[in-house]
């Protein structure tokens, strides 16, 4: 599951103003639908300013979220991405269970151009390829438990 995220986006809507705004953000959907797209990803929903998707492999959901934030950098914005490996029950269309809230939260900890995964995601990735730095264990919000969030090195 993956998380991706406009950073900053009230104050860039703020500068730019409403009409700029807009394509930016219309401009930044096609973008991020591409690297969905590419990996096979399937788009559960838009927050507005960024996605919820669903893919069938972890190494799938890394290689997306890594094309992000570059496929958006020249339209002067940035990305976060967060990823978690759950089971996922689909009701009325929409993914539901704790899994959601734990992608939702490791996204939120992203910095900008940031890919973050939580621990389960990261033990899936064996033998990918992908290096994965530690980022420490965060207490997430509405969670047990400390969790381990890794991040993608490129």
């Amino acid at each position: 599951m993956l998380f991706s995220d406009i950073v900053g986006s009230t104050q860039i809507l703020e500068r730019l103003g409403d009409h700029a705004w807009a394509n930016v953000l219309r401009e930044h959907n096609e973008r991020i639908r591409a690297a969905i797209d590419r990996f096979r990803g399937r788009e559960m929903g838009s927050t507005g300013d960024g996605f919820l998707a669903l893919f069938d492999g972890a190494a799938k959901a890394v290689r997306a979220g890594a094309l992000m934030d570059p496929a958006v950098a020249e339209l002067g914005i940035r990305v976060r991405v967060g990823l978690h490996t759950t089971e996922v029950e689909i009701v009325g269309g929409q993914p539901r269970g704790v899994g959601v809230h734990t992608a939702a939260r490791v996204a939120a900890l992203a910095g900008p151009g940031e890919v973050l995964v939580s621990a389960t995601t990261r033990d899936l990735l064996d033998g990918s390829g992908f290096s994965l730095e530690p980022r420490g264990q965060y207490e997430l919000k509405g969670l047990s438990g400390a969790r381990t969030v890794y991040a993608l090195q490129r």
